[in-house]
Protein backbone atom coordinates (compact mmCIF):
# COMPACT_ATOMS: atom_id res chain seq x y z
CA UNK A 1 0.00 0.00 0.00
CA UNK A 2 1.42 3.60 -0.80
CA UNK A 3 2.31 5.38 2.24
CA UNK A 4 1.72 9.10 1.97
CA UNK A 5 2.53 11.79 4.74
CA UNK A 6 0.86 14.81 4.62
CA UNK A 7 2.39 18.02 6.54
CA UNK A 8 -0.39 20.13 6.93
CA UNK A 9 -3.69 17.81 5.24
CA UNK A 10 -6.42 19.57 7.43
CA UNK A 11 -6.67 22.99 5.09
CA UNK A 12 -8.77 23.63 1.96
CA UNK A 13 -5.74 22.27 -0.90
CA UNK A 14 -4.00 20.33 1.37
CA UNK A 15 -7.26 18.05 2.70
CA UNK A 16 -8.19 17.68 -0.98
CA UNK A 17 -5.04 16.21 -1.37
CA UNK A 18 -5.32 13.76 1.66
CA UNK A 19 -8.79 13.27 0.75
CA UNK A 20 -8.21 11.92 -3.01
CA UNK A 21 -5.10 10.49 -2.04
CA UNK A 22 -6.68 8.24 0.63
CA UNK A 23 -10.05 7.38 -1.59
CA UNK A 24 -7.46 6.07 -4.25
CA UNK A 25 -6.48 3.62 -1.48
CA UNK A 26 -3.45 5.15 -0.14
CA UNK A 27 -2.51 5.03 3.87
CA UNK A 28 -2.27 8.76 4.71
CA UNK A 29 -1.02 10.17 7.54
CA UNK A 30 -1.23 14.15 8.30
CA UNK A 31 0.91 16.06 11.09
CA UNK A 32 -1.31 18.72 12.07
CA UNK A 33 -1.97 21.18 15.04
CA UNK A 34 -5.44 19.01 15.28
CA UNK A 35 -7.36 22.49 14.85
CA UNK A 36 -9.40 21.01 12.28
CA UNK A 37 -10.51 17.49 11.93
CA UNK A 38 -8.21 15.41 9.02
CA UNK A 39 -10.42 14.27 6.31
CA UNK A 40 -12.23 10.64 6.54
CA UNK A 41 -9.91 7.60 6.52
CA UNK A 42 -6.83 10.10 7.11
CA UNK A 43 -4.65 9.42 10.26
CA UNK A 44 -4.24 12.57 11.97
CA UNK A 45 -0.98 13.13 14.22
CA UNK A 46 -0.86 16.15 16.23
CA UNK A 47 2.26 18.10 16.23
CA UNK A 48 3.60 22.09 16.18
CA UNK A 49 6.47 22.59 13.48
CA UNK A 50 7.45 25.18 15.58
CA UNK A 51 8.57 22.72 18.05
CA UNK A 52 12.07 20.65 17.63
CA UNK A 53 9.89 17.10 18.27
CA UNK A 54 7.50 17.69 15.70
CA UNK A 55 8.71 15.01 13.33
CA UNK A 56 9.60 12.60 16.05
CA UNK A 57 7.96 9.01 15.50
CA UNK A 58 7.52 9.79 11.79
CA UNK A 59 11.38 9.01 10.61
CA UNK A 60 10.26 6.20 8.53
CA UNK A 61 9.81 5.09 4.95
CA UNK A 62 7.30 7.27 2.67
CA UNK A 63 6.21 6.59 -0.57
CA UNK A 64 5.61 10.26 -1.17
CA UNK A 65 5.74 13.55 1.25
CA UNK A 66 3.99 16.90 0.43
CA UNK A 67 4.34 19.98 2.34
CA UNK A 68 2.71 23.11 1.45
CA UNK A 69 4.11 25.26 4.34
CA UNK A 70 4.69 28.68 2.91
CA UNK A 71 7.74 29.59 5.84
CA UNK A 72 10.93 28.17 4.58
CA UNK A 73 12.07 27.13 8.33
CA UNK A 74 9.30 24.92 8.71
CA UNK A 75 10.42 23.42 5.23
CA UNK A 76 13.91 23.20 6.11
CA UNK A 77 12.80 21.27 9.32
CA UNK A 78 11.00 18.81 7.55
CA UNK A 79 13.72 18.25 4.80
CA UNK A 80 16.40 17.87 7.14
CA UNK A 81 14.08 15.17 9.56
CA UNK A 82 12.67 13.00 6.63
CA UNK A 83 14.49 13.72 3.83
CA UNK A 84 16.12 10.52 3.88
CA UNK A 85 12.90 8.90 4.55
CA UNK A 86 11.10 10.07 1.45
CA UNK A 87 10.87 7.97 -1.95
CA UNK A 88 9.07 11.15 -3.28
CA UNK A 89 8.98 14.20 -1.70
CA UNK A 90 6.38 16.96 -3.19
CA UNK A 91 6.13 20.70 -2.23
CA UNK A 92 3.12 23.32 -3.01
CA UNK A 93 4.90 26.27 -3.75
CA UNK A 94 3.10 29.33 -5.43
CA UNK A 95 4.00 31.04 -8.79
CA UNK A 96 3.92 34.43 -6.61
CA UNK A 97 8.22 32.89 -6.37
CA UNK A 98 8.39 35.26 -10.21
CA UNK A 99 9.85 38.60 -10.15
CA UNK A 100 8.63 39.23 -13.47
CA UNK A 101 4.94 39.95 -13.75
CA UNK A 102 5.10 42.00 -17.50
CA UNK A 103 6.55 39.32 -19.48
CA UNK A 104 3.54 37.58 -21.22
CA UNK A 105 3.50 33.05 -20.91
CA UNK A 106 6.71 32.72 -19.04
CA UNK A 107 7.59 29.62 -17.97
CA UNK A 108 9.77 28.13 -15.49
CA UNK A 109 12.85 29.68 -16.36
CA UNK A 110 11.87 33.01 -15.47
CA UNK A 111 12.99 34.91 -12.85
CA UNK A 112 12.28 34.62 -9.16
CA UNK A 113 12.64 36.70 -6.02
CA UNK A 114 15.45 36.99 -3.94
CA UNK A 115 15.05 34.24 -1.14
CA UNK A 116 14.14 34.83 2.47
CA UNK A 117 16.84 34.78 5.14
CA UNK A 118 16.70 33.95 8.47
CA UNK A 119 15.86 37.07 10.82
CA UNK A 120 14.12 38.58 7.37
CA UNK A 121 10.60 40.40 7.77
CA UNK A 122 8.35 37.96 6.52
CA UNK A 123 7.41 38.17 3.38
CA UNK A 124 5.29 35.35 1.41
CA UNK A 125 6.98 35.17 -1.77
CA UNK A 126 10.77 35.28 -0.65
CA UNK A 127 9.74 32.34 2.19
CA UNK A 128 8.42 30.55 -1.00
CA UNK A 129 11.65 30.79 -2.83
CA UNK A 130 13.86 30.42 0.15
CA UNK A 131 11.34 26.85 0.81
CA UNK A 132 12.09 25.95 -2.77
CA UNK A 133 15.34 26.19 -2.30
CA UNK A 134 15.29 23.66 0.48
CA UNK A 135 13.18 20.85 -1.15
CA UNK A 136 15.51 21.19 -4.60
CA UNK A 137 18.48 20.00 -2.09
CA UNK A 138 16.57 16.45 -2.41
CA UNK A 139 17.02 16.33 -6.59
CA UNK A 140 15.38 14.28 -8.59
CA UNK A 141 13.17 13.16 -6.24
CA UNK A 142 11.67 16.39 -5.51
CA UNK A 143 8.45 17.99 -7.40
CA UNK A 144 8.04 21.60 -6.96
CA UNK A 145 4.21 22.82 -7.98
CA UNK A 146 3.80 26.54 -8.41
CA UNK A 147 0.31 27.31 -8.67
CA UNK A 148 -1.66 30.30 -9.29
CA UNK A 149 -4.97 31.17 -7.99
CA UNK A 150 -6.60 28.37 -6.96
CA UNK A 151 -10.05 28.64 -7.05
CA UNK A 152 -13.14 26.15 -6.08
CA UNK A 153 -16.22 25.46 -3.53
CA UNK A 154 -14.83 26.53 0.15
CA UNK A 155 -12.33 28.66 -1.12
CA UNK A 156 -11.17 31.07 2.07
CA UNK A 157 -9.83 33.94 0.01
CA UNK A 158 -13.05 35.10 -1.40
CA UNK A 159 -11.31 35.95 -4.62
CA UNK A 160 -13.02 34.40 -7.37
CA UNK A 161 -16.27 33.60 -5.16
CA UNK A 162 -16.97 37.28 -4.68
CA UNK A 163 -18.07 37.83 -8.14
CA UNK A 164 -20.83 34.82 -7.75
CA UNK A 165 -21.87 37.05 -4.32
CA UNK A 166 -21.81 39.84 -6.14
CA UNK A 167 -24.07 39.05 -8.72
CA UNK A 168 -26.35 36.52 -6.40
CA UNK A 169 -26.58 39.45 -3.65
CA UNK A 170 -27.31 42.32 -5.93
CA UNK A 171 -30.62 40.16 -7.63
CA UNK A 172 -31.78 42.48 -10.51
CA UNK A 173 -29.96 45.63 -9.21
CA UNK A 174 -26.30 46.82 -10.59
CA UNK A 175 -23.48 45.36 -10.24
CA UNK A 176 -19.99 47.57 -10.14
CA UNK A 177 -16.97 45.98 -12.41
CA UNK A 178 -13.92 46.84 -12.55
CA UNK A 179 -12.01 47.97 -16.14
CA UNK A 180 -12.05 44.59 -17.97
CA UNK A 181 -11.00 45.58 -21.93
CA UNK A 182 -7.58 43.78 -22.38
CA UNK A 183 -7.40 41.73 -18.61
CA UNK A 184 -7.62 38.38 -18.44
CA UNK A 185 -7.46 35.60 -15.48
CA UNK A 186 -5.84 32.43 -15.35
CA UNK A 187 -7.02 29.71 -12.51
CA UNK A 188 -7.21 26.26 -11.23
CA UNK A 189 -9.44 23.96 -10.06
CA UNK A 190 -8.54 23.24 -6.34
CA UNK A 191 -9.66 19.55 -7.28
CA UNK A 192 -7.87 19.77 -10.53
CA UNK A 193 -4.81 20.84 -8.38
CA UNK A 194 -5.27 18.02 -5.98
CA UNK A 195 -5.16 15.46 -9.12
CA UNK A 196 -2.41 16.89 -10.31
CA UNK A 197 -0.37 16.42 -7.37
CA UNK A 198 -1.02 12.98 -6.73
CA UNK A 199 -0.63 12.00 -10.55
CA UNK A 200 2.62 13.70 -11.28
CA UNK A 201 3.91 12.64 -7.77
CA UNK A 202 3.37 8.99 -8.84
CA UNK A 203 4.84 9.28 -12.03
CA UNK A 204 8.27 10.71 -10.83
CA UNK A 205 8.25 14.38 -12.37
CA UNK A 206 11.07 16.31 -10.58
CA UNK A 207 11.41 19.88 -10.92
CA UNK A 208 8.94 23.36 -10.50
CA UNK A 209 5.86 23.17 -12.85
CA UNK A 210 3.62 26.11 -13.15
CA UNK A 211 -0.02 24.20 -12.14
CA UNK A 212 -2.25 26.93 -13.29
CA UNK A 213 -5.66 27.19 -15.71
CA UNK A 214 -5.94 28.40 -19.41
CA UNK A 215 -6.09 32.15 -20.27
CA UNK A 216 -9.19 33.67 -20.21
CA UNK A 217 -10.73 37.00 -20.67
CA UNK A 218 -11.97 38.25 -17.28
CA UNK A 219 -15.01 39.88 -19.42
CA UNK A 220 -15.76 36.36 -19.64
CA UNK A 221 -15.48 34.79 -16.90
CA UNK A 222 -17.22 37.37 -15.01
CA UNK A 223 -20.45 36.84 -17.81
CA UNK A 224 -20.37 33.13 -17.69
CA UNK A 225 -21.09 33.74 -13.67
CA UNK A 226 -23.09 36.58 -13.81
CA UNK A 227 -25.40 33.77 -16.29
CA UNK A 228 -24.70 31.18 -13.73
CA UNK A 229 -26.00 33.43 -11.20
CA UNK A 230 -29.02 34.59 -13.12
CA UNK A 231 -28.43 37.87 -12.69
CA UNK A 232 -30.60 40.13 -15.26
CA UNK A 233 -29.11 43.68 -13.38
CA UNK A 234 -26.98 46.17 -15.06
CA UNK A 235 -23.24 45.95 -15.02
CA UNK A 236 -21.14 49.08 -14.32
CA UNK A 237 -17.73 49.53 -15.24
CA UNK A 238 -16.01 52.06 -13.49
CA UNK A 239 -12.84 54.00 -14.31
CA UNK A 240 -9.17 52.86 -13.07
CA UNK A 241 -8.46 56.52 -11.72
CA UNK A 242 -12.04 56.81 -10.43
CA UNK A 243 -11.67 53.62 -8.52
CA UNK A 244 -8.64 54.40 -7.19
CA UNK A 245 -9.50 57.66 -5.94
CA UNK A 246 -12.14 55.95 -4.29
CA UNK A 247 -10.35 53.55 -2.54
CA UNK A 248 -10.74 50.54 -4.08
CA UNK A 249 -7.98 47.98 -4.50
CA UNK A 250 -6.85 45.67 -6.72
CA UNK A 251 -6.83 41.93 -6.43
CA UNK A 252 -7.70 40.87 -3.33
CA UNK A 253 -8.58 41.90 -0.03
CA UNK A 254 -10.69 44.46 2.01
CA UNK A 255 -12.59 46.85 -0.35
CA UNK A 256 -11.15 45.26 -3.63
CA UNK A 257 -12.50 44.11 -6.81
CA UNK A 258 -11.29 40.55 -6.54
CA UNK A 259 -9.38 39.35 -9.75
CA UNK A 260 -8.49 42.88 -11.02
CA UNK A 261 -4.69 43.90 -11.97
CA UNK A 262 -2.70 47.28 -12.85
CA UNK A 263 -2.72 47.85 -16.72
CA UNK A 264 1.09 47.13 -16.76
CA UNK A 265 0.68 43.40 -14.38
CA UNK A 266 0.65 41.68 -18.30
CA UNK A 267 2.55 38.67 -17.37
CA UNK A 268 0.89 37.72 -13.42
CA UNK A 269 -2.09 36.30 -15.44
CA UNK A 270 -0.64 34.70 -18.11
CA UNK A 271 2.38 32.21 -16.85
CA UNK A 272 3.08 29.05 -19.37
CA UNK A 273 1.08 25.98 -18.00
CA UNK A 274 2.70 24.30 -20.86
CA UNK A 275 4.94 22.33 -18.53
CA UNK A 276 1.80 21.02 -16.50
CA UNK A 277 -0.24 19.81 -19.55
CA UNK A 278 2.80 17.90 -20.67
CA UNK A 279 3.62 16.15 -17.50
CA UNK A 280 -0.27 15.25 -16.94
CA UNK A 281 -2.34 18.24 -15.69
CA UNK A 282 -5.78 17.94 -16.53
CA UNK A 283 -8.21 21.13 -16.77
CA UNK A 284 -12.20 20.42 -16.17
CA UNK A 285 -14.13 23.34 -18.01
CA UNK A 286 -14.81 26.80 -16.63
CA UNK A 287 -18.47 26.83 -16.26
CA UNK A 288 -18.29 23.75 -14.11
CA UNK A 289 -15.87 25.31 -11.74
CA UNK A 290 -18.14 28.64 -11.84
CA UNK A 291 -21.57 26.19 -11.04
CA UNK A 292 -19.33 24.57 -8.22
CA UNK A 293 -18.43 28.57 -6.95
CA UNK A 294 -21.98 29.79 -7.11
CA UNK A 295 -23.08 27.09 -5.45
CA UNK A 296 -21.16 27.19 -2.53
CA UNK A 297 -21.55 30.57 -2.20
CA UNK A 298 -25.25 30.41 -1.92
CA UNK A 299 -24.85 27.81 0.69
CA UNK A 300 -22.29 30.08 2.77
CA UNK A 301 -24.39 33.08 2.28
CA UNK A 302 -23.62 35.94 -0.23
CA UNK A 303 -23.84 38.54 2.45
CA UNK A 304 -21.27 36.94 4.85
CA UNK A 305 -18.26 39.14 6.01
CA UNK A 306 -15.61 38.22 3.55
CA UNK A 307 -11.43 38.37 3.51
CA UNK A 308 -11.99 40.24 -0.23
CA UNK A 309 -14.03 42.36 -2.38
CA UNK A 310 -16.64 45.11 -1.44
CA UNK A 311 -19.43 44.89 1.00
CA UNK A 312 -22.74 45.06 -0.82
CA UNK A 313 -23.42 48.66 1.26
CA UNK A 314 -20.22 49.93 -0.36
CA UNK A 315 -20.73 48.90 -3.66
CA UNK A 316 -24.20 50.95 -3.46
CA UNK A 317 -22.55 53.62 -2.22
CA UNK A 318 -19.89 53.83 -4.93
CA UNK A 319 -22.95 52.65 -7.46
CA UNK A 320 -24.72 56.12 -6.36
CA UNK A 321 -22.17 58.23 -6.86
CA UNK A 322 -20.92 56.89 -9.85
CA UNK A 323 -24.43 56.99 -11.17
Amino acid sequence: MTEVLILGGTGWLSGRIARRWADDGAAVTCLARGARPAPAGVTLVRGDRDQPDAYDGLARGWDHVVDISSRADHVAAAVAALGAHAQRWSYISSMSVYADDATVCADESAPVHEAARPGDEYDYAAEKVAAEQQVRALGDRALIVRPGLIVGDGDPSDRFGYWAAAFARARGDSVLLPPLEGRVTQVIDVDDLAAYVITASAAGVSGAVNAIGDRHPLQDVLLRIQDAVGHRGETVIADEDWLADHGVAYWSGERSLPLWLPADMTGFMTRSNAAFHRTGGALRAIDDTIARVVADEIARGVDRERRAGLAREDERALLAELL
